[in-house]
């Protein structure tokens, strides 16, 4: 504290006691509403001691009077319970009401929203380009193995934590959802239930459309067919960077990779996303059915199909509703 604050607080110290009180004057300057016409933002940093916090408060219009401030501070104890971070003062509010939530840590609560289907890659950059955020993400996440979910941050939180958490809500959520799966899925393990609930998120955004899209997958694994996704042939291309930017060709399907779904048999090794509760759920009961190919419809969804023939005449379709626009991802090939 410096001199001018020191100098205060004592003197405000001895007419309390003199009075055997903070006095009339000082109850009305610690309880009258403070100057703020509008709520505002202050950020207080770790490591700010009394005097800084009165002046940083001063400065933003939230109190009058620094001095007042720490004396009240002193006067009622509170000042060793001050919370750094980031707090929104409302209009008017009191050296009271200022110290009380700061001594509560009321801190301005932030969210992030990780959108169902990014890949790790992805979500790293989302979370550098939160820049209240600090530190740095020292090593990728595996792919898959962070839950697409709204978050609750605070200011000076670190990325690197909430990676973790993410971590964390995606192995709850995928021992939860492994738990309730049906039996005699063509899948053994919880991994391989994640990589395919990751391609599943990948091939279609519509919740009610996935357990009809895992069930295809489904089909064609216990059949020896080749799953044939395009998503894994993108994610394949970009090597888990985010989108392609472009169509997919008929090369693009040739391109040599253990995720390439037209390559290989069975699942690639790993996710290919970062699946949603709901693809997990889908991928754990499918619907059953005997589709085996689904191509977009050009509405956002899918059209099914039992049959090769059935599934070229809906394709054929398809690229007519289109007339030469840009072809939707999603769906299986017919070759």
């Amino acid at each position: 504290m410096g001199w001018g604050l020191r100098l205060f607080a004592g003197t405000l110290a001895l007419a309390a006691a003199a009075a055997g009180g903070v006095g009339v004057w000082g109850v009305q300057r610690y309880t009258t509403p403070g100057p703020l016409e509008q709520a505002e933002t202050v950020v207080i940093p770790r490591g700010s001691g009394l005097e800084a916090i009165a002046i940083m408060l001063g400065d933003s219009g939230v109190i009058r009077s620094p001095l007042v401030f720490a004396a009240a501070a002193k006067l009622t104890g509170t000042f060793r319970e001050l919370k750094a971070g980031e707090y929104q003062f409302p209009a008017g509010i009191s050296i009271e009401g200022v110290l009380e939530q700061m001594r509560q840590g009321r801190t301005v609560v932030r969210r992030i929203t990780v959108p169902e289907g990014l890949t790790s890659a992805q979500v790293v950059a989302l979370l550098e380009r939160e820049t209240v955020l600090t530190g740095e993400i020292a090593k990728p996440p595996k792919e898959g193995s962070l839950l697409p979910e709204t978050y609750h941050f605070a200011y000076g939180d670190s990325r690197a934590a909430l990676v973790e958490r993410m971590q964390t809500a995606m192995t709850q959520a995928l021992a939860e959802a492994w738990k309730s799966r049906e039996p005699n899925l063509p899948y053994v393990t919880p991994q391989q239930a994640l990589t395919l609930a990751s391609i599943v998120e990948k091939e279609t955004g519509i919740a009610a459309e996935r357990p009809r899209v895992a069930g295809v997958f489904v089909n064609r694994l216990e059949s020896g067919m080749k799953l044939q996704s395009d998503p894994t042939v993108i994610y394949a291309l970009t090597d888990g960077s985010g989108d392609l930017g472009r169509s997919l060709t008929r090369n693009d399907w040739k391109f040599e990779s253990p995720f390439n779904t037209y390559q290989i048999s069975g699942l690639p090794p790993g996710p290919i996303a970062n699946p949603g509760k709901a693809s997990l759920q889908a991928v754990m009961k499918p619907e059953r059915h005997e589709f085996l190919y689904f191509v977009a419809d050009g509405t956002g969804g899918h059209v099914f199909a039992k049959s090769l023939p059935d599934h070229n005449r809906n394709v054929a379709k398809w690229r007519e509703i289109q007339q030469g626009r840009q072809p939707e991802p999603g769906g299986t090939s017919s070759e």
